[in-house]
């Protein structure tokens, strides 16, 4: 089982052919993809046609489903965060520290475009999968 990031689905939803998407989308026939709840959020705020988001809400929803956070979970992120800037990194968005923290705990490899996912991949063993 692997968790696409929404770098990936936001590709794939738009057309763009990549290694990312082509492996989203053998992951999608084979069934081995899942959906954490803060990446379909992210995926569906920002969709504009309400057809497109009734479309898209309905497949998404067929993945097996994964609640990415709660109390525990928050206080990992929270310390994962520090790690990274103790290093003297910055993670741009909360969410991608949440997603990369539910990944590593979970032992969930995650398939990913944005650069801020490698720090977690370098030093936090975050299992990616591709790289």
């Amino acid at each position: 089982m692997i968790i696409a990031d929404t770098s990936v689905w936001v590709d794939y939803l738009n057309g763009t052919m990549n290694t990312q998407t082509d492996l989203l989308d053998q992951c999608l026939l084979d069934g081995t993809v899942a959906m954490g709840d803060l990446i379909l959020l992210e995926i569906l705020q920002g969709i504009k046609d309400d057809k497109q988001f009734e479309t898209v809400k309905s497949k998404l929803s067929l993945l097996e489903q994964h609640s990415m956070l709660n109390h525990g979970l928050a206080l990992k992120s929270a310390q994962n965060y520090r790690k990274l800037r103790k290093k003297g990194i910055t993670i741009r968005k909360t969410n991608d520290v949440i997603i990369a923290s539910f990944c590593i705990q979970q032992h969930i490899s995650l398939l990913f475009t944005d650069r801020d996912f490698m720090p977690f991949v370098k030093h936090l063993k975050l299992k990616p999968v591709l790289f």
